[in-house]
């Protein structure tokens, strides 16, 4: 039997407290039978990422992983999403135990994009994997309209609850974005959690997306999920702005999505995360000089990625 790894473990029980205890206890004895079933043996050494362990296998066709998640309603339609792609951006889908929340998929190396020195070709990069993607979603997807309404009222919630000094156009506009771009999208098959971290290099393609929601919406709303984790390269540039701007084009073209809407959905992105940082903190920082200087950078991107709207905001609110 596998061994669950310490770290894996003790961050399971922390965020999912008793049931996530007693899924660790049959953990070893669902891979066991799931290797069995799907005549695999182990082939390496058990690595984790946040919900879910990946265990390298070996079987008659050649090689694979077995990943097996903590059951939670983010990870339902991830193999649905893999169904639907067939290998094209993204890593095969090989077998699918659902109860389970069990995958068998392609074996893919464990250099992410993020690790590549040159910032605009992993922008390059991750716009193609991103229009790739996007292809007609299937019926039954989580639509990523529905969260709208959540969205907007976090935000009014997170306004008036924490301290910040976010201006009050920079809050509009996030505001506007969900009005706006947020409750009608495209039914349209995205990631949902698109960075760095999640392409991976491979073998049967130079990079394949690992770890996807399989959300039905806009895909412009995952290049803000990516420009927001990017946003790290760019903190050394001689001009913040440029630099930002710079990396908006370049993966808008690569992307071929809407150079605004990918803009406004950052700026969407950036303003959440001031937020979160305020109120959780973040996995990398959950306090002290680290965490105020993330949520800094979050507040002054949020504002960057707002200039030049001002004056549409204003004639909105009658100003």
């Amino acid at each position: 039997m596998i061994e669950v790894p310490e770290a894996f473990a003790r961050n399971t029980v922390q965020r999912e407290g008793d049931p996530g205890a007693a899924w660790l206890a049959e953990l070893p004895g669902i891979v066991d039978r799931l290797l069995r079933r799907w005549e695999c043996v182990p082939d390496g050494e058990v690595v984790h990422g946040g919900v879910g362990v990946i265990i390298p296998v070996r079987r008659r066709e050649g090689t694979a992983v077995l990943k097996v998640s903590f059951p939670h309603p983010g990870n339902v339609h991830e193999p649905d999403a893999f169904a639907v792609w067939g290998g094209r951006g993204a890593v095969l889908l090989y077998e699918r135990d659902d109860e389970r929340f069990a995958m068998l998929l392609e074996r893919v190396r464990t250099t992410s994009l993020a690790e590549i020195e040159d910032g605009d070709e992993a922008v390059t990069i991750a716009g193609r994997i991103l229009h790739r993607l996007a292809v007609p979603a299937p019926p039954g997807l989580p639509r990523l309209s529905d969260q709208a309404g959540t969205w907007e009222a976090q935000l009014r919630a997170d306004a008036k609850e924490l301290a910040h000094t976010l201006p009050q156009y920079v809050l509009d506009a996030a505001v506007a974005t969900v009005r706006e771009l947020g409750r009608v999208q495209p039914d349209t098959l995205m990631h949902g959690d698109l960075h760095a971290r999640n392409i991976l290099r491979a073998d049967r393609e130079p990079w394949l997306a690992v770890d996807p929601k399989g959300h039905a919406g806009d895909p412009a709303y995952d290049g803000g999920t990516l420009l927001k984790t990017h946003a790290l390269r760019l903190v050394e540039a001689d001009d913040l702005r440029r630099a930002l701007h710079r990396t908006l084009d370049i993966f808008a073209e690569a992307a071929e999505v809407d150079r605004e809407r990918a803009q406004r959905w950052a700026q969407f992105h950036a303003v959440q995360a001031a937020f979160w940082g305020r109120r959780h903190g973040f996995r990398t920082a959950r306090g002290g000089s680290q965490l105020d200087w993330l949520v800094e950078l979050a507040d002054r991107l949020a504002g960057l990625l707002t200039e030049g709207r001002q004056p549409r905001l204003q004639r909105r609110r009658g100003v």
